[in-house]
């Protein structure tokens, strides 16, 4: 090897060793789905994630809204669309489904029937859980706006907050693992 091109590969190795690998001990979540088993799976990896220490941040997008609604009350001022959205979309998590074999709500029951027998957390546990361990939660406005959803219709959460996907992008870029559910 000639000296120049040793030289210049001291220079590159000195370079990339500044730079570091820019990582967060983070794990940033696209959580899309509005399912039942999906956003179990979503609420179930955040907390044990949290629970190992780990900064937990999740941007629910589309269907994953959904299971932020609160499950009562009306929203005035809105378009037809907006309303027919309202109505044809659960409202709130405990009104989601499974993704497979739901049987017309029969799979549904069995399957939150067998989660409590094996004391399986709820998802109203889990988000409980996420709450106490300071999981962060990001709204995707687009989506808000696209299905018609008001900020008045979100749950109560302590670390809730509305933002576009250059946000969380931001929010994601340095984080160790990113996950989309």
């Amino acid at each position: 090897m000639s000296a120049e091109i040793q030289t210049q590969l001291d220079e590159l190795k000195a370079a990339v060793a500044q730079t570091g690998t820019g990582q967060q001990n983070k794990l940033s979540m696209v959580v899309f789905s509005g399912d039942l088993d999906k956003l179990m799976a979503a609420m179930i990896i955040a907390t044990g994630a949290a629970a190992m220490g780990m900064q937990v941040v999740q941007f629910f997008t589309f269907w994953g809204t959904t299971a932020l609604r609160k499950p009562q009350g009306k929203v005035r001022g809105k378009d037809l669309m907006s309303k027919m959205f309202g109505m044809l979309l659960p409202k709130g998590r405990n009104k989601t489904k499974l993704s497979q074999m739901n049987m017309a709500g029969m799979g549904t029951a069995m399957m939150k029937d067998l989660m409590k027998k094996k004391n399986a957390p709820s998802l109203d546990q889990l988000f409980e859980m996420a709450a106490m361990l300071g999981i962060k939660i990001k709204v995707c406005e687009m989506s808000m706006d696209l299905m018609g959803f008001k900020r008045e219709e979100i749950i109560e959460y302590p670390d809730l907050d509305y933002c576009g996907v250059a946000t969380f992008l931001a929010e994601a870029k340095d984080s160790k693992i990113q996950l989309f559910i």
